[in-house]
């Protein structure tokens, strides 16, 4: 129904975007991967998946068709929902997680918050031979965004993941090590080192 939305990046978040388009802002689920790109963009466009429940309806967008593909592929799959396939991609890279399943390494597949052993081998299993496609034509994700040191850094990722459900106990944990050992730590890959250690 929704292909894509092109428009002025109103705010931008590791868990979500807010793009104004025809004087309408739409808020759009995103993955890390997705933040990396669009920070300090003041256009951007979004290729979308729309999903419809009973109680809302959810954008999740991508800046590579790469990602929203492999998005669908997860979301194909029984057990993973909108939610734990942008958790999935935020915590790895569409070439990495194309690389975890074609050596079928469930072991750090499921070390993605939601996901158990058996999900993470039924991931690998319905999608070993789809993503072969995906990884030929891929891409790397975007280079790091510039590092925003100290605490603004530290709030930025706590408020990701907050907004994806963690403890802020533990977050502040994991946060605050990330922290005192790369104290210049960009947000996004703060984050994604705390999606590895909750």
């Amino acid at each position: 129904m929704y292909e894509y939305i092109k428009g002025t990046v109103a705010e931008l978040n590791p868990a979500y975007a807010v793009l104004e388009a025809g004087g309408i802002g739409y808020y759009i689920n995103i993955s890390l991967q997705s933040y990396t790109e669009l920070q300090g963009a003041g256009e951007a466009k979004l290729l979308l998946h729309y999903i419809v429940r009973d109680d809302a309806r959810i954008f999740f967008g991508f800046t590579t068709r790469a990602e929203r593909d492999i998005f669908r592929l997860l979301i194909g799959v029984s057990g993973v929902g909108g939610n734990t396939a942008r958790m999935i991609l935020s915590t790895y890279s569409p070439r990495e997680l194309v690389n975890i399943i074609a050596t079928e390494n469930a072991g750090l597949l499921k070390n993605v918050k939601g996901l158990g052993l058996k999900t993470a081998q039924k991931i690998i299993v319905e999608l070993r031979d789809k993503m072969s496609a995906v990884g030929e034509s891929g891409g790397t994700g975007a280079a790091a965004g510039a590092a925003v040191p100290g605490e603004g850094c530290y709030d930025e990722a706590m408020a990701a993941l907050t907004m994806l459900g963690f403890a802020r106990a533990a977050s502040d944990k994991a946060l605050r090590a990330i922290l005192k050992g790369d104290p210049g730590i960009a947000v996004e890959e703060a984050v994604r080192q705390a999606l590895k250690k909750l």
